[in-house]
């Protein structure tokens, strides 16, 4: 692999179990967009922020990415709900369609995404 530039989210103490997840811009196949991170069993996954079902923002409120027990990313508009580890529909209109995972590592209790093909850093 080679090196791969890490653009950095947040501190990860910024994430709290099944909680408020952190969003961050990005460019997704050439259009403006934002990302988002959330932690689940300990680790922290990332997605565009794009339902599968219709392409609209998940978040209900900033940064609120979770159904009201904590055990799945639901998108407000339209209720499909996702598995956190996965990305995968788990229900509603898109049932077995993913979101788009962004690459996540943390590192030195910070929070960084990694830019492929289809997601990079945010236009200037």
């Amino acid at each position: 692999m080679t090196d791969a530039i890490l653009i950095p989210v947040c501190d990860s103490a910024a994430l709290e179990e099944s909680g408020k997840g952190i969003r961050f811009p990005l460019t997704a196949g050439g259009e403006d967009a934002n990302g988002f991170v959330i932690r689940y069993n300990g680790v922290a996954y990332g997605y565009l922020n794009r339902c599968a079902h219709i392409p609209m923002e998940l978040d209900w409120n900033e940064g609120e990415f979770f159904e009201s027990d904590g055990r799945y990313l639901i998108c407000a508009t339209h209720g499909a709900i996702y598995a956190p580890e996965t990305g995968r529909c788990e229900g509603g209109p898109c049932r077995g369609r993913r979101l788009r995972t962004i690459v996540i590592i943390e590192k030195d209790n910070q929070v960084f995404w990694q830019a492929d093909e289809y997601v990079r850093p945010a236009r200037a």
